[in-house]
């Protein structure tokens, strides 16, 4: 909303504003594009103009829109699922992502499952075999190794932990 304000305050047209992306109608000067920029910086916001940097953005973007909000994963690969989506090449679009954020979009992908599996279990709506189920790992324990790996933490002293502190909560 703060986008599209911007834009109206300008006077600009947009067709679309998703995650991270404008699609603006016309032309835009030099001093729509800093008086812009200047807005969008005040709100915590960024303009980006470089082709690289808008690319991984965009890879982030669909990370996060796949593994935090959408209901289900894709059944294909993921590097088919973001070429399909972004229209370029995975090879091209993972060297990129490596050089630029130094780390793999494979990893960028882990950590964010591990985010999801963090806020599932919280959520305690689903157990662990649905959770690796609805996160795609090929089983409990790939999840759990993994989740390991990255926190130190096993899966059920997690939850635990979360546990731990509803009851002492409860008991002041």
């Amino acid at each position: 909303m703060i986008v599209k304000d911007e834009l109206k305050k300008l006077g600009l047209h947009y067709s679309t504003v998703n995650l991270g992306e404008v699609e603006v109608m016309e032309n835009i000067s030099d001093e729509q594009r800093e008086r812009l920029r200047s807005a969008l910086h005040k709100s915590g916001l960024e303009l980006m103009d470089d082709k690289r940097a808008m690319l991984i953005e965009k890879i982030k973007n669909i990370v996060i829109e796949m593994i935090h909000y959408a209901e289900e994963l894709p059944k294909i690969k993921f590097s088919e699922y973001l070429s399909e989506k972004m229209n370029y090449d995975y090879n091209y679009l993972s060297n990129l992502f490596s050089e630029t954020e130094g780390t793999t979009i494979e990893h960028f992908i882990m950590l964010h499952k591990i985010e999801r599996v963090k806020e599932l279990i919280l959520y305690d709506e689903l157990n662990l075999t649905e959770i690796a189920y609805k996160l795609h790992y090929s089983s409990v324990q790939h999840l759990s190794t993994q989740f390991k790996k990255k926190t130190g933490l096993t899966p059920s002293f997690f939850k635990s932990l979360k546990d731990k502190k509803r009851i002492s909560l409860e008991n002041l």
